[in-house]
């Protein structure tokens, strides 16, 4: 019996062992985490700004390198304003509708004022943000944006926008 207790007694210990360190003296700062998702999220608003300019300025290459692009892609547009909602699902689809819409509206549109307070929400190697911006040419919208790791860099999985027009306070 006193040999099973030993055995017994190493195996707790292996297991307790192999199961990390619970006291978290090892743990990562809370500041280092801090510091992490800060950088996480400045380099996000620096993606969603980049995308915004280009699409703006009807720079196709710097718009389309922003975007995942795989079947499950999804952009979404509800405009208030004008009554009307465009869903568009898959990257072969949003890319066509943007090369489409850079075509019937050559002329660059005028640019909002750079994001600088989003709402970020991480999952691992996605992102869920979301934000309000006045837009100078079509009001205050509200965008909900899926963001996802790709080689180390964010790019755009989905799109939602909502825009509420002119004087609207939502």
């Amino acid at each position: 019996m006193p040999h099973q207790s030993v055995l017994i007694y190493c195996l707790l210990l292996s297991v307790f062992a192999a199961c990390g360190n619970p006291t978290g003296v090892n743990a990562p700062p809370t500041a280092t985490v801090a510091a992490n998702q800060e950088a996480t999220k400045a380099a996000i608003l620096k993606v969603l700004n980049d995308e915004t300019i280009a699409a703006f300025n009807r720079d196709y290459a710097g718009w389309q390198e922003k975007w995942v692009h795989e079947p499950y892609v999804a952009k979404t547009y509800m405009n208030f304003a004008d009554s009307s909602l465009t869903e568009t699902l898959g990257w072969a689809a949003v890319d066509a509708f943007v090369v489409d819409y850079f075509a019937a509206h050559p002329e660059p549109d005028p640019l909002p004022t750079p994001l600088t307070d989003i709402d970020v929400r991480l999952y691992g190697t996605g992102a869920w943000v979301s934000y309000a911006q006045n837009d100078p040419a079509r009001g205050r919208k509200r965008e909900t944006r899926l963001l996802e790791l790709v080689e180390g860099e964010w790019k755009i999985a989905g799109m939602q926008t909502v825009i509420y027009g002119e004087g609207s306070t939502e």
